[in-house]
């Protein structure tokens, strides 16, 4: 793909996720995402129904009549995108791929963060960090960072999410809002040594240590035919990752219905990891319209802050 039909898909991905910002969207980041603390910004004269608490007894006692002081939250936040680019995140059943998919869905969060001038940075990893790019504000950045989620080839085709996190957290001193988007399928499945089902998992465990220093979101990019299959006959499948080879005769229920209850099982086991490491989670899937899975999460962040 040459140069102008880069440009030409990172300002098609532009127009579709600006309209997909609407003000319900941004309002809803704005208040799940909160401020590093609160700056001063002036003493003014006491009205009824002013918080007490908040009553400046020096100014008071010199201008005989009670003073409060009055705060704005700092509001700037730093938004980091790690986006996982192993090799399983190519496939895609329907007309996206998982990768195509969450780099949307990135894009979205990064002209949320835009509208709320907030700044963002990028992380694309697989099992080595690809490429790092500085959180920073502005249009021109933000672009940069769509074309290198949809156009970057990786080295690596693994994944390794607990290297990343700690990549992060040498990297980011100052608190972030951290979005992990990711199939976190390999190391759910062996790729990272451990019971994936145990809470001292080395992902869950690197996620809960990450999110005591930041605000960590996670999310999980599935498609359709990663939860059943349906009847096409002998089909082989290839783990994309590794290149495992396995051979499934669909034409048996049997074989279709372990099928699905191995993949319901996985997914149960990454949900309720993240719930113990207290972590915020969505999974979306390629198949189905993510706003309403995105409102969702911000809402219930912000009804618990």
């Amino acid at each position: 793909m040459d140069t102008k039909d880069i440009l030409k898909k990172v300002r098609a991905i532009e127009i579709r996720t600006r309209r997909m910002v609407t003000d319900a969207v941004s309002g809803a980041y704005h208040s799940s995402f909160k401020g590093q603390g609160m700056d001063f910004e002036e003493v003014r004269e006491y009205t009824p129904g002013d918080d007490v608490r908040s009553i400046d007894w020096n100014v008071t006692a010199k201008m005989d009549r009670p003073f409060v002081k009055k705060y704005r939250e700092e509001r700037e936040l730093t938004i980091m995108i790690m986006l996982d680019l192993s090799a399983s995140g190519s496939f895609g059943s329907l007309d996206y791929s998982k990768r195509e998919q969450a780099a949307e869905i990135a894009s979205v969060l990064a002209f949320s963060a835009t509208r709320n001038n907030d700044k963002v940075g990028l992380i694309l990893y697989t099992d080595r960090i690809e490429t790092f790019i500085p959180a920073k504000k502005g249009r021109r950045h933000i672009l940069r960072v769509i074309r290198e989620m949809l156009f970057f080839v990786p080295k690596g085709r693994r994944t390794d999410t607990v290297q990343a996190l700690q990549y992060l957290n040498r990297l980011e001193r100052k608190r972030a809002v951290v979005f992990v988007i990711s199939d976190f399928l390999q190391e759910l499945d062996g790729g990272v040594v451990g019971d994936p089902d145990n809470p001292e998992h080395p992902l869950y465990r690197s996620l809960s240590f990450t999110n005591q220093r930041h605000d960590v979101v996670c999310i999980r990019i599935e498609d359709p035919r990663e939860r059943e299959i349906p009847n096409v006959g002998l089909v082989t499948l290839e783990d994309a990752e590794t290149g495992d080879l396995i051979e499934i005769d669909t034409r048996k229920l049997s074989n279709r219905m372990a099928y699905r209850k191995h993949n319901q099982l996985r997914l149960e086991q990454v949900t309720k990891g993240f719930r113990q490491a207290g972590i915020d989670s969505v999974s979306i899937s390629t198949g189905e319209p993510y706003i309403a899975a995105l409102r969702a999460l911000f809402e219930r962040r912000s009804h618990r802050l």
